[in-house]
């Protein structure tokens, strides 16, 4: 029997109505704008999110320092979420790209005005200028929390009076408005640019897009092709892409009452801390008291789960379509068991 991989949300496989379109997909070279199906995914994502224009990138980590480079200059600073993936999670890539820095704002992931404002620079020549906010949604380490729409709102609005760009990581905002039902346009209006990705909770094997106004896609387009991210026949991907936006967005509320009933089951057990009622997405992050992350996950692997760690004392399980609902309940008996048979 395979293991119930909960590692992330990104270890699904293509299912066979994937497969047969990503087989069947009508293509083009992409560099010559010649793609018909890369084409109809970037009408389709813009057109989601209420944007004029949509890029086809290969990863979410392409598309948010694509919008790094646009909205910045070296020597910026960047105003971030505490633990976004675009500080720990993208090789640096923002100080050796864009030659920014970056200050957190608040903590676990979400802030406030407040805590935007105390971030913020003052305008004075010898400290570096605030040009970006950059939100997540949901927030990754945060458990996969959901930025809510007010809140976001007012964060954003802020921003801007203050004549900041706003970045949304939208790579889970899939999840965001299925748990939430604010749109997705909704979300999508408080930010300049986004990003989404395709390989998370859709299922598809590859694949971010970039969204936002024209002009700025525009100068994104060179940008791509700087970062090496410009594909020939990509509409292979973008088919992918594509049938996950018809078949498997529906379905993400499903993944969140797996993780859901995955907390349940581990709720009360010695040597771990997690809440259920805290749990709003498909990713659960539970607190160990004693055992270490490390020793935890090599037992749950010996008895057939795979899970990740975002700390020495925390773990992260992520559900996604290509474990069920019988998986999650089993996997926490297991994960239960391997956290109680290693005390401190």
């Amino acid at each position: 029997m395979p293991p119930i991989d909960l590692r992330s949300d990104t270890v699904t496989r293509p299912s066979p109505g994937m497969r047969s379109a990503m087989a069947n997909a009508e293509v083009g070279d992409d560099v010559y704008g010649e793609d018909p199906t890369v084409q109809r995914l970037e009408h389709r994502v813009a057109e989601l999110l209420g944007k004029e224009r949509a890029l086809f990138v290969p990863s979410g980590t392409m598309a948010n320092q694509l919008a790094l480079l646009l909205h910045t200059r070296p020597g910026d600073e960047v105003v971030i979420g505490e633990g976004t993936h675009c500080a720990l999670f993208e090789s640096g890539a923002a100080a050796a790209l864009s030659g920014v820095q970056l200050a957190v704002a608040g903590r676990g992931g979400l802030f406030d005005v407040a805590e935007l404002r105390a971030a913020i620079q003052p305008d004075a020549y010898w400290l570096p200028r605030t040009s970006l906010v950059v939100v997540e949604n949901t927030h990754n380490r945060g458990g996969g929390k959901v930025f809510p729409l007010e809140q976001l709102e007012r964060v954003t609005s802020h921003a801007r009076s203050a004549g900041l760009g706003v970045h949304l990581d939208g790579a889970r905002l899939w999840n965001a408005a299925a748990a939430s039902g604010t749109s997705l346009a909704d979300f999508a209006r408080t930010a300049d640019t986004l990003s989404v990705c395709f390989s998370k909770g859709l299922g598809a094997p590859v694949g971010s897009a970039l969204v936002g106004p024209a002009e700025l896609l525009t100068r994104a387009l060179r940008l791509r092709r700087m970062l090496g991210g410009s594909m020939r026949q990509s509409g292979i991907l973008a088919a992918a892409a594509l049938w996950a936006l018809d078949e498997n967005l529906p379905r993400l509320a499903e993944d969140h009452e797996k993780a859901r009933a995955l907390a349940r089951g581990l709720e009360g057990v010695t040597g771990c801390r997690v809440a259920p009622e805290s749990v709003e997405t498909n990713i659960v992050n539970i607190e160990l008291v004693g055992p270490s992350a490390e020793t935890v996950i090599a037992s749950a692997k010996s008895k057939g789960v795979l899970v990740g760690s975002i700390a020495r004392s925390t773990l992260r399980a992520v559900t996604h379509l290509d474990v069920s609902l019988a998986d999650c309940e089993r996997a926490a008996t297991l994960l239960a068991a391997a956290i109680s048979e290693n005390p401190a």
